[in-house]
């Protein structure tokens, strides 16, 4: 094996460990602009407003099969009561895998305060889906025959549930969900090439909100940590995110950074060096009137990369059926 096709399956190892192709809905870092019902089930619901997001997402521009995202998402409360609803559709293509799926989510929110002014409050949320995986295999035999390879486009539709709560209090908040609870034997793959069925991925994520005196800014520092079941991959998310009240509604952006706790050897010359998958996601958004726009730019930052081109995301959002802010908090996500 050369020096170069060594690099290229270090650079493949780092990326597809946390590339999320066919293991159900990516997780990437697109839960930051107002979206945290797409990671968490228990989400939905949970503010004030109904909210739509529709999401696109493009990497490494001028490649050919690059990988891309594409998702919708809508959630609301039912009426006054404490059920909520939601529904995700989405399409993922990531080389020669793509992956179109669906989920329906119920949630409930159990409010723990006396008065509802005090924010202590607890919901459970469960998603259910199909997706439906494809691998397109048409073009593996261009230099002859091979007996495991049927040169088709292979497809699989299976079955999953996530299921998931959430924790707020005050200016506090706690996530914890369970995706791909079920087991599936689809086209699966993990980077060595070998078929899989458990998809369990767990995420936890913690924040609170700060708000300095007579400023109109807000703070919101968080952390969300991701395990895979199957690979026993980790990892965790750094994030910092700002809020501005303008008169035309809130202007906000942040960081964030993310690092896994596994990594990948390689040839670099003069022995053998080991790197970590590493993003900077900056992002900036915009709330005005009933209406969200947002940018999202993440960075690699690897010594050994496939590409330098970074990954482009927008977000459009609109948020219906909006009530009076009722929580005495700093509390963006719920207000």
């Amino acid at each position: 094996m050369n020096l170069k096709t060594f690099c290229l399956l270090a650079i493949a190892t780092v990326f597809l460990q946390f590339s999320n192709a066919q293991e159900g809905l990516p997780i990437y870092s697109d839960y930051l602009t107002d979206n945290y019902y797409l990671i968490h089930p228990s989400m939905a619901g949970v503010a004030n407003c109904g909210k739509i997001r529709l999401t696109a997402r493009k990497q490494w521009f001028g490649q050919d099969d690059a990988p891309s995202l594409q998702t919708l998402s809508i959630n609301s409360r039912l009426g006054e009561s404490p059920s909520a609803i939601g529904a995700i559709v989405y399409n993922d293509e990531n080389g020669f895998h793509s992956q179109v799926g669906a989920y329906l989510t119920y949630a409930h929110h159990i409010m723990f305060s006396r008065n509802p002014v005090d924010l202590n409050m607890l919901s459970f949320g469960l998603s259910a889906g199909m997706i439906q995986y494809k691998l397109d295999e048409t073009s593996f035999l261009a230099e002859g025959f091979d007996p495991i390879i049927a040169g088709i486009e292979q497809s699989a539709t299976n079955f999953n549930i996530d299921f998931g709560f959430s924790y707020s209090f005050i200016d506090f908040y706690a996530h914890a969900t369970v995706k791909n609870i079920l087991k599936n034997e689809g086209i699966n793959f993990n980077e060595q090439g070998l078929s899989y069925d458990n998809l369990r991925t767990y995420l936890f994520t913690l924040g609170n909100v700060f708000e300095s005196n007579n400023s109109t800014f807000t703070y919101e520092p968080s952390i969300m940590y991701m395990y895979r079941d199957a690979t026993k991959e980790s990892s965790i998310d750094i994030n910092a995110k700002v809020y501005k009240e303008m008169d035309f509604g809130t202007l906000w952006g942040g960081l964030s950074y993310r690092r896994s706790f596994d990594g990948a050897e390689f040839l670099d010359g003069s022995g053998v060096s080991s790197q970590k998958l590493q993003y900077f996601t900056p992002f900036v958004g915009v709330n005005y009137n009933d209406f969200v726009f947002a940018y999202t730019y993440s960075y690699q930052a690897n010594s050994v990369v496939f590409n330098n081109g970074g990954f482009h995301q927008l977000t459009l959002g609109y948020n219906f059926n909006c009530r009076k802010e009722k929580y005495d908090c700093n509390c963006p996500y719920v207000n």
